[in-house]
Parts: C-alpha cells; sequence; structure tokens
C-alpha cells in the first residue's frame, strides 16, 4: 500500500495527534462533505443512484475508518472502499463520479489538517507535509481498491448479463417451448417488439469461434436497428428488427459489405415468436448455394432452391429417380447431356440461347434434347415432366457428391 510506505514512525505520531483533533469535528465533516458532493455532482444531487440518507451512511463510514487509519488506531483495511465500489457498479453509477466524490471527502479531511497546522498549538509546517502525505497517500490506496472492485463487479455483471442474454437468444431460436410470458421477458431483455417486423439471418463461419460477420450487432445499431446475435461452431445467426418491412434491402447491403463465406436470409416476418420457423427458412436459403462458395440468398428469392435444400434425402432420392438414365451413361456423354439440360434450363427453355451459350449448332442442341427426352421417358413440353426435371437439376447442383452413388434406398421397402 502507498500509506505503509509513506509514513515513518515520527511522522506517524504527528498525523495521529492531529487525526484526533480533527475527529472530534466529524460529525461537521460528514454534513460538509454530504453537500460539497451535491452540489458539485448532479447524479448525487438527482438521487440517480443513491438516496440522500444512503450517500449519507456511505459518507460517515469512509471518513470514520479514514480517521481511525490516520489515528493508527486501525490497519489500513480497504475493506470499506471495496464494499462502496461494488455497490456502486451493481448500481450502476459511473466510476469517474464515484472518485471524485472520495476525493471530495478525502480533501475535506485534509483541509481540517491545514486549519489546525496553519493556527493555534498545532501549527506545524512539519506536521502539514506529514498529514498531506498521507491523506494522499490514503487517496491512492482507496482509489486503486475501489477502482479495482468497482471493475471486477462490473465484469461480473456483464458476463451474468451476457449469460442470462445468451441463453435468452438461444431460447427464441429453440421456439417450441418459449410461453407468452417467456418472451415477453425475451423481448425486454433484448430490446425487441413482440409485434414487429424482422429477418434471421444465418451466416456460415469461416472456423470454429470466429464471427463471419463481426461487430454486426453494433453496426446495425449504429443504423437504427435492434439485433439480437448467437455464434454456434457453424453459424453465426441473428435476428433483426426493422423500422417497416420496406428498410429490408438496406439490411441486405449492410451484410454484403464483409461476407466472407455464405449468407441466408429468411423472409421478412412478424411477431417474435415465429423466430424458430425463420431461422429453419434462412438455413435453407443458405444451403440452397454450393458450399464453399461466397454469396447471399433469401429465402424468397429461390422459393425451389429453398424446398430442394429443406429436404436434402428426398431430394437426392427425386434426382436419382428422374435423372438415373443419364446418370448411368459413360462419362463424356453423361455430362454433355446434363449439361446442355441445365444449360437449357438456365436459357428458360431456348434453343437459340442454349446454342449460343455452349457454342453449338442449333441443331445440335435440338439433337441432344430429343435424346435426353429419349433416355429420361420424359417430356421437354409436358409442365409436369418440365416440374420434376427442374428440381432433380437443381437437386443434384446442390448435392454433387452424390450423383455416382446407387439410388437411396425406398424407405417404404
Amino acid at each position: 500500500m502507498h500509506y505503509e510506505t509513506v509514513l515513518r514512525e515520527g511522522s506517524a505520531v504527528v498525523v495521529a495527534e492531529l487525526a484526533v483533533e480533527v475527529e472530534k469535528q466529524l460529525p461537521g465533516l460528514i454534513d460538509t462533505t454530504v453537500e460539497q458532493i451535491r452540489a458539485e455532482m448532479p447524479v448525487y444531487r438527482e438521487a440517480q443512484f443513491v438516496t440522500l440518507a444512503e450517500l449519507r451512511t456511505s459518507v460517515r463510514n469512509n471518513l470514520e475508518f479514514v480517521m481511525r487509519t490516520l489515528r493508527g488506531t486501525e490497519e489500513p483495511d480497504l475493506a470499506q472502499a471495496r464494499a462502496t465500489g461494488r455497490a456502486r457498479a451493481l448500481q450502476g453509477a459511473p466510476l469517474p463520479e464515484l472518485l471524485r466524490a472520495y476525493r471530495i471527502g478525502l480533501t475535506e479531511v485534509w483541509n481540517r489538517f491545514v486549519e489546525l497546522t496553519a493556527s493555534g498549538e498545532h501549527q506545524d509546517l512539519r506536521g502539514l507535509v506529514a498529514a498531506t502525505s498521507a491523506i494522499w497517500a490514503l487517496i491512492d490506496d482507496y482509489a486503486e481498491a475501489l477502482t479495482t472492485t468497482y471493475r471486477d463487479t462490473t465484469a461480473e455483471v456483464m458476463l451474468a448479463h451476457q449469460s442470462r442474454r445468451s441463453a435468452l437468444v438461444e431460447a427464441l431460436f429453440a421456439g417450441g417451448a418459449a410461453t407468452e410470458g417467456t418472451l415477453w421477458d425475451i423481448a425486454r431483455v433484448l430490446e425487441l417488439s413482440l409485434d414487429g417486423a424482422y429477418v434471421v439471418v444465418a451466416a456460415e463461419t469461416p472456423r470454429v469461434g470466429h464471427e463471419p460477420l463481426p461487430q454486426i450487432e453494433n453496426r446495425l445499431r449504429d443504423r437504427h436497428h435492434a439485433s439480437a446475435w448467437r455464434l454456434t461452431p457453424d453459424l453465426q445467426v441473428g435476428v433483426v428488427s426493422m423500422r417497416d418491412p420496406s428498410v429490408s434491402q438496406v439490411i441486405i447491403e449492410l451484410l454484403r459489405e464483409n461476407q466472407t463465406g455464405r449468407i441466408g436470409v429468411s423472409p421478412v416476418f412478424t411477431g417474435l415468436g415465429n423466430t424458430s420457423r425463420a431461422l429453419h427458412l434462412a438455413r435453407v436459403a443458405l444451403s440452397s448455394m454450393m458450399p464453399g462458395t461466397t454469396g447471399m440468398v433469401q429465402f424468397n428469392e429461390s422459393p425451389l432452391a429453398g424446398l430442394v435444400a429443406s429436404a436434402p434425402e428426398a431430394s437426392v432420392q427425386l434426382a436419382h429417380h428422374v435423372l438415373r438414365p443419364l446418370l448411368d451413361l459413360p462419362g463424356d456423354d453423361r455430362n454433355v447431356l446434363l449439361l446442355t439440360l441445365r444449360t437449357w434450363f438456365e436459357c428458360q427453355g431456348s434453343t437459340k440461347l442454349t446454342s449460343e451459350r455452349m457454342f453449338c449448332h442449333p441443331n445440335t442442341i435440338r439433337h441432344r434434347l430429343k435424346r435426353i427426352s429419349e433416355e429420361l421417358g420424359r417430356s421437354l413440353t409436358d409442365p409436369a415432366d418440365i416440374a420434376e426435371l427442374g428440381a432433380a437439376l437443381r437437386a443434384l447442383h446442390m448435392f454433387p457428391d452424390t450423383s455416382h452413388l446407387p439410388p437411396p434406398r425406398d424407405p417404404l421397402r
């Protein structure tokens, strides 16, 4: 401690004698300190964190300890400073104001020492120097103990708050078990509206423990959008509140700024209780993109892709059932015909555009399409057949590693 190293045996005696005299003035010293604190500090004058009675009690306890320490009747135990630091941290009082209140109190003590050493029988420059050194050393010790305890308590409170917030975010995304009362509590703690408009975002993590959208909550808050986020080993997921559905594009553009992988976004939805369902749709949107790519898809941008991604096993079975005759062809034949069929779909069924994109004569494309139709036993003019082919191609594109495998086992057999 600073205090114990500052005072030598001789100066300690001088300080103790002065402290005995100052202690006689303690009631007035307490009143003066309280008045000074309230005059100089609005947070105490307006009782924002402690009442007048609580302030007076705190000032009395701390000044009584100071006087006992200066008299030498008690070892410099900073438990009172630590207790005050913890109490004010729990109340949310600002640390600078708290330290300032301590300085005011100890400065009032020093003023009484100055008055004693400047007049009467105690007039003694050596005594004033000793008292000044002792008091300011004590201020240093107080400030250090109070600050350390205040910061430790603040960190403890923040950790507890973050743990509770994380649990509530988890409950929000899990859905199902949340009652109306639980939802109200979640909305209150997360500062979200029960009936507001939202989107859910699911962003693929680059590696475990790393956020693909760093500082996204703060960046959204800067644009007046409240949100709540959770990091899992494979995803960073968040529910984002919108002032109205029309600002969805603003949020999308913000998410695009630093994207490093796949990002899925749910449709705009209303009501916090629908977050779990929206998370499923955001995951589906993310899964509609090829692994290893970078991009963003909102669920309603590609309903077919979403449908395929939401049921991988069924989609793979569909692809094998519909496209098996092509998949069984030798490598070159298979690749050329599948590429032709996929390009034809991308060109909206235009033979001319397909031939231009594949650098082939239109008659070549017509010949290939005719063979595809014969191999598959399906018509490229029948809407039902076209719908099945489109879904099968989408599934094959989304799950390419399954194209060489035998058809999935029929679960009904």
